[in-house]
């Protein structure tokens, strides 16, 4: 990585250096989000299949 930002600074092209860290943090947010998105869908999926279970068990009963 040190190489990278010597080749940056040597040619004085620090803008193309932020912009590039700016966008690998923001994709790396972006990643980590639709993770956690993805997890969450998953977690209420897995709810509303015990819910319907349980109304299959215990729904028809008066």
């Amino acid at each position: 990585m040190q190489t990278l930002i010597e080749a940056f600074a040597a040619k004085a092209d620090l803008a193309h250096l932020a912009l590039l860290m700016w966008a690998l943090g923001a994709s790396a947010l972006a990643m980590a989000a639709m993770r956690e998105l993805s997890r969450a869908v998953r977690r209420f999926d897995d709810f509303v299949r015990e819910i319907a279970r349980f109304n299959a068990l215990f729904g028809d009963e008066k």
